[in-house]
């Protein structure tokens, strides 16, 4: 039984690098429908950082989409999270000079960080995934 579980830890393990780290598809598995899933996650992770730093989008315009995919491409989501991934990317962009104040790297402005709270809980009262207080 343990041979086995090794297998399949080493097979998922191998899954998963395809996915997130870039590595070659592990045997059994379509490329195809890989890179496709892979490119779907990444997406996921560009709308997230998007969503945390919006200054990104309207400082990289069009290019951001492009921008985040050569960052995000064979590197995994950072584990500390979204908040960490925006962070790595401002860092990347700021190294690149591509960030006007370096400074504007480590977090959004503070006009960001007022707006996401409130219409985060409008958003889930209008989808009825919370309920009204009070």
């Amino acid at each position: 039984m343990g041979g086995a579980r090794e297998a399949l830890g080493g097979a998922q393990a191998g899954l998963l690098a395809a996915l997130v780290a870039g590595a070659e598809a592990p045997a059994g598995f379509d490329e195809a429908r890989l890179r496709i899933q892979a490119a779907a996650l990444i997406s996921k992770r560009r709308g997230t950082v998007a969503r945390l730093r919006p200054d990104l989008v309207a400082l990289l315009g069009d290019d951001f989409a492009r921008e985040f995919e050569a960052y995000a491409r064979g590197r995994p989501k950072p584990s500390g999270g979204s908040r960490a991934d925006a962070r790595d990317f401002a860092e990347r962009l700021s190294a690149q000079g591509r960030l006007p104040d370096p400074g504007r790297g480590s977090e959004p402005p503070a006009g960001t960080r007022r707006w996401s709270h409130p219409l985060r809980r409008v958003l889930k009262l209008l989808s009825g995934t919370v309920r009204p207080t009070g």
